[in-house]
C-alpha cells in the first residue's frame, strides 16, 4: 500500500508540475492564436450543470454554458452546428445552438438518458436510457422517438459502425454488449463480457467493436462478423493494484493504428497498438479519467479528467501530455468542433 501511495505521490507531483503556465515554452516556439487550426472543445459538468468551451489552440476557456440537471453524454451535429447534451436528471435531451451557445431545443428521451451515439448520417440519435432499460431512437429532424429498444439492465455504452448499419449498447449489470440491427431495431446478438461495461468504439473499417470493462478492468475486442472476442486487453501500472484500473472512454484514430482506453482512478490512458493488442505506454493526466475526444485533425486526444476537474490535451504524434485545462465540476464528457 505504501508503495502504492509512493507511485500516486510522484504522479501527482509531475501532473501539477505541468499545470504551471507554458508561456516559456511558447514564447520560445513564437507560438500564436490561429484562428484556422482552433477547434472548440465542449465539456459536459456532471456536478454544476455546466458545460465548458475550450478554445483548442489557446487552451482557454472561452465560454460557460449553463445547461440541464446532471449533464453526462454529449456529442455534436456532423456540421458542427448543434451539440446533443444527456441532461440526466431532467430525463431530456438539451439541443444548443453552438453559434449562440443558447438551448435551443429538447429532444425526447426515457428516464436518465446517460450516453448516446449519432447515426453516420446524421439524422438519428440512439439513447441509452438508465432507469428503463431501454435504447431509445430519436429522428433529429423531426424530434419525435422512432422506437424504443429493450435491453439489459443499467444500459450505458453506445457505439454504432462506420456503415451505420450495426450499433450496438452495453449493459452495465447485465455485462453484456447487445449487437442491434438499425434497420429492424432487433437485437441480433448478445456477447458477455467482463464486468461492467461502459462504453463501444468501432474500428474505422467496422471490422471490431471494441468494449471497455470498468469493474472488469479489460477491453474486449469483439469481431463484427461472427460476434465473438477475439482478444481481450488487460493493463498493468506499476505500484498500482489492478482494482484501480478501471477502463471507460475508448477512441481509435482514423487511421486504425492507435487506440486511446481512459483507465478511470489510474489517472492514466493507455495507448494500445490495435495490430498487436499490445499497451505501447500509459500516459499520465489528471484524476479519474473517465472519457475522451480527438480534435478533426487527429492531432490531439483530450481527456476528462473528473475528480481534479480539468482537461488534459495529449499529443497523438508523441502520445505526450501537452497541457491540462481548468473546466467545471467533476468533467464527464467531451466533443470537439468538427471545423
Amino acid at each position: 500500500m505504501r508503495s502504492e501511495l509512493r507511485v500516486y505521490e510522484q504522479d501527482r507531483e509531475e501532473y501539477l508540475m505541468r499545470r504551471l503556465p507554458f508561456l516559456a515554452a511558447a514564447m520560445a516556439a513564437g507560438l500564436s492564436a490561429s484562428p484556422a487550426s482552433a477547434y472548440m472543445v465542449y465539456v459536459s459538468n456532471e456536478k454544476d450543470n455546466t458545460v465548458t468551451v475550450v478554445d483548442s489552440d489557446t487552451k482557454e476557456v472561452v465560454k460557460t454554458i449553463n445547461v440541464g440537471q446532471r449533464p453526462r453524454g454529449i456529442t455534436i451535429s456532423h456540421d458542427g452546428k448543434f451539440i446533443y447534451l444527456c441532461a440526466s436528471d431532467d430525463d431530456t435531451i438539451e439541443v444548443i445552438d453552438t453559434a449562440t451557445a443558447q438551448i435551443v431545443g429538447t429532444l425526447p428521451s426515457g428516464p436518465d438518458p446517460e450516453l448516446f451515439v449519432l447515426s453516420p448520417d446524421g439524422k438519428t440519435l440512439y439513447v441509452a436510457n438508465e432507469d428503463d432499460n431501454l435504447v431509445t431512437v430519436i429522428d433529429v429532424e423531426t424530434k419525435g422517438v422512432i422506437t424504443e429498444i429493450p435491453v439489459g439492465v443499467e444500459p450505458e455504452g453506445m457505439g454504432i459502425s462506420p456503415d451505420g448499419k450495426t450499433m450496438v449498447n452495453t449493459s452495465e449489470t447485465t455485462n453484456m454488449a447487445h449487437f442491434i440491427d438499425t434497420a429492424t431495431h432487433e437485437i441480433t446478438h448478445n456477447v458477455l463480457v467482463d464486468s461492467r461495461p461502459r462504453f463501444v468504439e468501432f474500428t474505422p473499417d467496422g471490422k471490431e467493436a471494441w468494449v471497455s470493462a470498468e469493474i472488469g478492468g479489460t477491453v474486449s475486442v469483439i469481431d463484427n462478423d461472427t460476434r465473438e472476442i477475439k482478444h481481450k486487453i488487460t493493463f498493468e501500472i506499476p505500484g498500482l493494484r489492478a482494482e484501480a484500473i478501471q477502463p471507460v472512454g475508448v477512441r481509435i484514430t482514423a487511421d486504425g493504428r492507435k487506440a486511446y482506453v481512459a483507465l478511470g482512478p489510474a489517472n492514466h490512458v493507455a495507448v494500445i497498438n490495435t495490430e498487436s493488442y499490445e499497451v505501447e505506454k500509459y500516459v499520465l493526466v489528471g484524476q479519474r479519467v473517465w472519457q475522451l475526444a480527438f480534435t478533426p485533425d487527429q492531432k490531439t486526444i483530450i481527456s476528462t479528467n473528473g475528480v481534479s476537474n480539468d482537461i488534459t490535451f495529449i499529443d497523438v504524434a508523441t502520445d505526450e501530455p501537452i497541457q491540462s485545462v481548468t473546466v467545471g465540476q467533476l468533467p464527464w464528457g467531451v466533443v470537439v468542433s468538427p471545423n
